[in-house]
């Protein structure tokens, strides 16, 4: 590799096949060459350690005869600059991080439930990185970039975009030369997974405080169903036939219809609410969902005494008194709305209707259990001591 003569435009003239491919190195420019194939198809290369490979490898910077010596000589000294600062540089500089977001949000992220959210991380990222050839930001700015994010909107917000980022980025290096310079855990988790589960006391308590009002119906009914905060506050009553709930694939995380038949305790409370047209969860006809839960959540704090937990809270609640009225574990995660893992989603599509029925009337009676223990010292649910206005 090392040469004793710079390359002219007479020498590379001169080249002919051997039969065997070939080298003619560069004096001016460490590994700086032009190759000679078999056939005789000459080219200017490069041979150098590239981003993300371990070897070295002599990649092709232009035609003998359709760029020049001078210009395959410069090209290839910025090719050096650039895999210095550790860039590919074949990355095309007009791949910026706005035109690869654009591509994968139209191809993969618009299909997700999280979109609006995740156009809305991005739409926070473009002004600090946007407009970047996407080879040239590297591990630094992009640490700078999610500091950023941390000092402005807080830790989750900061873990968020990094995964997000990420993400992107993995989908674009599966498409390309592309090599993604994101560390795993490079933008430390924002919390521990939560644990946190309601007692019996606390159940009673705060079942006890929701009294008559629309807010107080909608805990109950989250209690009764395991459903997210967002699925149950958004319900029609269209979506409620024959006392089965079924929840659309666009309003569910998972991205494919589930049907509840929710127990004879859950449609009592939706009885006892006005039949408007439109949303069930609602304080003004029907015409917009239950919203403001911080709140309205508070006021129940207050009324209950009950705290320090969350309304997602109620569902991992609801999911250990499933295990206490001994439901089978697959069967409460299909009432919970989870995908089973591995083959057994893709070879049982029976529906589990009458199975998913019997477990919300046992997880109904479970409840009722918590709520009137055979001792009887707690307050009967017909005659609650304290209401929360929704």
């Amino acid at each position: 590799m090392i040469a004793k003569k710079p390359l002219t435009e007479r020498t590379i003239q001169s080249l002919k096949p051997t039969g065997q491919r070939f080298m003619v190195w560069d004096a001016l420019v460490p590994g700086f060459a032009v190759r000679v194939t078999e056939n005789g198809y000459l080219s200017y290369v490069l041979a150098a350690r590239f981003p993300g490979s371990a070897n070295s490898t002599a990649r092709a910077i232009g035609t003998v005869g359709k760029v020049t010596l001078a210009w395959a000589r410069a090209k290839a000294q910025e090719w050096q600059i650039a895999i210095a600062e550790g860039r590919d540089p074949q990355v095309d500089r007009a791949e910026t991080f706005r035109k690869i977001a654009e591509e994968y949000q139209r191809r993969e992220g618009n299909a997700l439930r999280s979109a609006k959210d995740r156009q809305a991380r991005l739409d926070r990222l473009m002004p600090l990185v946007g407009d970047r050839p996407l080879g040239e930001v590297r591990r630094g700015e992009w640490a700078r970039v999610f500091d950023t994010i941390t000092d402005e909107r807080g830790p989750s917000a900061g873990h968020a975009a990094y995964t997000l980022v990420n993400t992107i980025l993995n989908w674009h290096s599966k498409r390309s030369e592309f090599i993604n310079p994101l560390a795993k855990g490079q933008v430390a988790s924002a919390s521990t997974p939560r644990e946190r589960i309601l007692s019996d006391t606390e159940i009673r308590s705060l079942w006890t405080a929701t009294g008559d009002s629309v807010f107080g119906a909608f805990v109950r009914f989250l209690l009764l169903t395991a459903a997210r905060r967002n699925e149950a506050a958004a319900m029609t009553w269209s979506e409620l036939v024959d006392g089965i709930w079924t929840l659309p694939a666009t309003r569910n995380k998972v991205g494919v219809e589930l049907s509840r038949p929710l127990s004879a305790a859950a449609l009592a409370i939706l009885d006892g609410l006005p039949h408007y047209s439109g949303f069930v969860f609602t304080t003004d006809q029907g015409r917009t969902h239950l919203r403001g839960f911080s709140s309205l959540k508070a006021k129940l704090d207050l009324a209950s005494g009950v705290g320090g937990y969350t309304i997602h809270d109620l569902r991992r609640t609801s999911r250990s008194c499933m295990s206490r009225a001994g439901l089978e574990a697959d069967l409460s995660e299909r009432m919970l709305g989870h995908l089973l893992p591995g083959i057994r989603k893709t070879y049982d599509k029976y529906d589990y209707l009458r199975e998913m029925k019997l477990g919300f009337e046992k997880l109904a009676q479970q409840i009722d259990l918590i709520i009137n223990p055979p001792q009887g010292n707690v307050v009967p649910l017909s005659q609650p001591d304290a209401t929360v206005s929704a």
